[in-house]
């Protein structure tokens, strides 16, 4: 006997693709529903080889669900997640509503899959933010063995993280510029297409965006919170795959060839770092696949026990659904989950 599973924000980027790598993993479920809003009410989405129709998330009777894979943003998830994880169901929530609780687990697999043990105080687990989680994957290993002290981290964010919107605005602003076009800004502050944009989220008054301060928040909460993390996230004209450099100072010594090794072997991670053209991955190539790739490791020779990195993962992916499903699997694969008669 499978679960029964609702996905919530279902026709949004990141829900269907938790509906797509549900189907390709092969998840134990007996029946998976696609919620939303009313007024997709009816809109049809890919289940694998199925179709499903879309059901009104505030019609929906959560008893004898087991699992929500909730991505429709913070305020959904602050109206909607504790009536769902009152009705017995196990919220596994994208937005960031509930990261930072205390009593709420921040949960990267490979990274700290022990911290899932935690969901039984609020019946919720939350998933990190995109650029974190790819993050996170690539320095675990590293900090197991050498101990970080410190990192720096400059992040180069494509517009799906945005949502739709922000692949519509690029996708239109590019088209402008090619037919002379005037080129409308509604999503970013800036024009996207052939430009860079320095801000993600809204400003603090330390000086730093949200974005930012989610990088240092979670990096701490889930790997060590003695970590000192500064970061500038940014946003790139790239349709899908988030790209991170990384500069990292170590307690203990550690060699480019010895991060290699490690990192060859670590759950998640997918070394592609050959010194010759080409020899890296981009963000291009990640789009679609379930690794974190790591390229460019070389020493930072500014710095006693100094590495830099390149982390480049797809952020619809690993960055969101393919995380909230392997949260799910977890779940199961530990026994902490137990199936309930539908009602």
């Amino acid at each position: 006997m499978g679960y029964k599973v609702a996905v919530v924000g279902a026709t949004g980027n990141v829900g269907r693709e938790m509906l797509e790598i549900l189907a390709e993993r092969g998840f134990p479920a007996d029946e998976v529903v696609a919620l939303a809003s009313r007024r997709s009410q009816g809109t049809e989405v890919s289940f694998g080889d199925k179709t499903l129709k879309i059901v009104a998330l505030d019609q929906y009777d959560f008893n004898g669900t087991d699992i929500c894979l909730m991505s429709a943003g913070g305020d959904i998830s602050k109206e909607w997640s504790p009536k769902i994880a009152a009705a017995g169901c196990v919220v596994i929530d994208n937005s960031s509503a509930y990261r930072y609780d205390p009593d709420v687990p921040l949960v990267v697999p490979e990274v700290n899959a022990d911290a899932v043990e935690g969901f039984r105080k609020k019946n919720i687990i939350a998933n990190p933010n995109c650029s974190t989680a790819q993050l996170v994957v690539a320095l675990k290993p590293l900090h197991d063995v050498a101990t970080i002290k410190r990192i720096v981290v400059s992040t180069y964010q494509s517009v799906s993280g945005a949502g739709k919107e922000g692949m519509d605005e690029l996708f239109k602003q590019s088209r402008a510029v090619f037919v002379a076009d005037e080129i409308e800004r509604k999503k970013f502050t800036k024009r996207i297409a052939f430009n860079v944009i320095p801000h993600i989220d809204v400003f603090m008054e330390d000086g730093s965006t949200k974005e930012e301060w989610k990088v240092m928040a979670e990096t701490k909460k889930m790997l060590d919170p003695k970590i000192k993390v500064t970061c500038t996230a940014v946003r790139v004209p790239v349709f899908i795959g988030h790209a991170e450099a990384v500069n990292i100072e170590f307690e203990k010594p550690i060699t480019a060839d010895e991060a290699r090794d490690i990192l060859r072997e670590a759950p998640g991670c997918l070394v592609i770092d050959k010194h010759e053209d080409g020899g890296y991955i981009t963000p291009y190539e990640s789009a679609g696949e379930d690794a974190t790739y790591i390229s460019r490791i070389r020493e930072d020779q500014t710095l006693d026990n100094g590495l830099n990195i390149w982390v480049v993962a797809d952020n619809l992916r690993k960055g969101a659904a393919l995380n909230t499903v392997q949260i799910a699997e977890l779940l199961i694969n530990r026994g902490l989950l137990k199936q309930r008669d539908a009602a």
